[in-house]
């Protein structure tokens, strides 16, 4: 795992490198075209015939992060929601979430009216990865979602961006990777998500941090201001043996533990959870 660690942590590294200002301005790039998942759907996902049951009535969307696609780590959270009884659904968006995060959101739009209209559904529950716990944020907030989703979980959600990103002035563009300067701790993108209620509508939101991440640092630039609706946990909190990073956050027990109390109880998870 090490070695594939540091290969991707060293091509993060590679488009992370900042572009001025008034290439920022410039219009909105998406890189060189990249694969959806060449491995398919996430265990137990994607079936578009699932019908959801009185005790499980809303749908679950996962929410890939940077560089990853609709199955990458994916199959022990989709498999665990599968078997407690929801529909379950997977999306490629903005390849491999590289493009800018507006227009991701609105892929996310798209999708989430589609799983609408095949379940029936009046609102979908959302559980994203890094990227894909964040950028739903922004289709709440601002295309009109806060009335179609029911909880948001993040898992290591780069909320607040990172610091491993120098912010230069950079807040738009990368050569290759827009949506990671626009994920960059200062980006007038995150500056203007983040402005006023970080946590509007009657969504519950739920942020699973780990204090292993190496990725979102600080790690607690993941969670949101406190509110009635918001819990902000770290897996650490509900078993201090789990020691999973930033890329195996999905794998984690504890945090499917806590996706599932998320999606299974009234408001956000418990704080209090204990796994181990």
């Amino acid at each position: 795992m090490r070695p594939f660690m540091l290969s991707l942590l060293a091509a993060v590294a590679l488009v992370l490198v900042p572009v001025s200002a008034s290439a920022a301005e410039g219009p909105r790039q998406t890189g060189i075209p990249l694969p959806g998942s060449p491995y398919g759907d996430p265990a137990g996902s994607n079936d578009w015939a699932c019908v959801p049951s009185a005790e499980r009535p809303t749908p679950v969307i996962l929410v890939h992060g940077t560089f990853g696609d609709r199955r990458s780590l994916l199959d022990p959270i989709s498999l665990a929601m599968k078997r407690a009884g929801f529909c379950v659904y997977s999306l490629d968006y903005g390849n491999r979430a590289t493009g800018d995060i507006r227009d991701s959101a609105a892929h996310l739009g798209e999708f989430i009216e589609r799983v609408r209209e095949v379940t029936d559904a009046d609102k979908v529950s959302l559980v994203g990865h890094s990227q894909g716990g964040m950028m739903p944020r922004y289709y709440i907030k601002n295309l009109g979602g806060a009335g179609y989703v029911e909880d948001l979980v993040g898992l290591a959600p780069s909320n607040h961006g990172t610091s491993i990103v120098p912010d230069e002035g950079t807040t738009e563009a990368t050569g290759l990777c827009l949506s990671c300067a626009q994920q960059a701790a200062g980006s007038q993108f995150l500056a203007d998500l983040n402005a006023g209620d970080e946590t509007p509508g009657d969504v519950s939101y739920t942020q699973i941090i780990t204090a292993a991440d190496e990725v979102v640092v600080p790690s607690t630039s993941g969670f949101l201001a406190e509110g009635p609706n918001t819990t902000n946990v770290r897996i650490q909190d509900a078993c201090a043996a789990d020691l999973s990073e930033h890329l195996l956050i999905p794998t984690s027990a504890a945090a499917i533990a806590l996706t599932l109390d998320a999606l299974t109880r009234e408001g956000p998870a418990s704080p209090d959870l204990k796994t181990c």
